[in-house]
């Protein structure tokens, strides 16, 4: 099922030019904080951020044309600091156990590498829209960082929608004190209106192209209103030692 979600996707990418300019925009703003050398790419999913990025290296859990490796982000296939960048987008809210990733996160990442990381955002606007026509749950009760036994009958696109909200802004203190190796040098909200208006990849645009530069144009003159308007957010973590 998985599989088929995202050969759709790919689909839809090349046909909807709305979608393709928000995510160019925000795919363009990840590799910009990224550092030279290899990238590994994890939940690639249609397979787009090697357009953007030198010498990634793209994974999902399911086996795709355009992924190089199949792997669970939370038992990484790889030698120990054979990565300069770890790039993901929307993948964390979907792993069952976010303290594993981010142990292998630390564990293939050289000393100064980079850990990229695109999610739903959950402020006042965007929380009805994540909440009620979202099919992913939001439940900020959920400790991210608290490791749960694994579940024979999780799916690959289970999630917890408000994860990065807690672990980066909520209850960022208790991340870093888990995990002082992690310097954050990036914290952005972003996608005020262009984006749910867009419809995503599951619902028609209700946003003409026409309008999405003035649109746009409108979100970066409120980017003092992100923590009640943003969608979504973009945290840069970089390894210390």
């Amino acid at each position: 099922m998985s599989e088929e979600i995202l050969q759709l996707h790919k689909v839809i990418w090349k046909k909807k030019p709305i979608l393709r300019v928000l995510y160019t925009r925000w795919y363009k703003e990840i590799a910009a904080q990224l550092v030279s050398g290899n990238t590994l790419e994890l939940g690639g999913g249609s397979g787009n951020f090697k357009e953007f990025a030198p010498n990634v290296t793209s994974t999902d859990i399911v086996p795709l044309p355009w992924i190089d490796v199949v792997a669970d982000a939370q038992d990484l296939p790889f030698p120990a600091q054979s990565f300069d960048n770890l790039v993901m987008f929307d993948v964390l809210h979907h792993i069952e156990n976010v303290s594993l990733f981010f142990d292998e996160a630390l564990r293939v990442l050289r000393p100064g590498g980079r850990l990229a990381i695109m999610e739903p955002y959950i402020s006042l606007a965007s929380w009805p829209i994540y909440h009620f026509v979202h099919p992913e749950p939001v439940n900020f009760k959920q400790d991210p960082l608290k490791l749960v036994e694994p579940s024979p009958n999780r799916q690959p696109f289970d999630s917890n929608q408000a994860f990065a909200t807690i672990l980066f802004e909520r209850k960022y203190k208790a991340f870093k004190k888990k995990y002082p190796q992690f310097r954050k040098t990036y914290h952005r909200r972003m996608a005020f209106f262009a984006y749910p208006l867009s419809g995503g990849f599951d619902k028609p645009s209700m946003l003409p192209m026409p309008l999405l530069k003035p649109v746009l144009a409108l979100e970066n003159s409120l980017s003092f209103m992100s923590r009640f308007l943003a969608f979504r957010i973009l945290v840069i973590l970089e390894k210390q030692f």
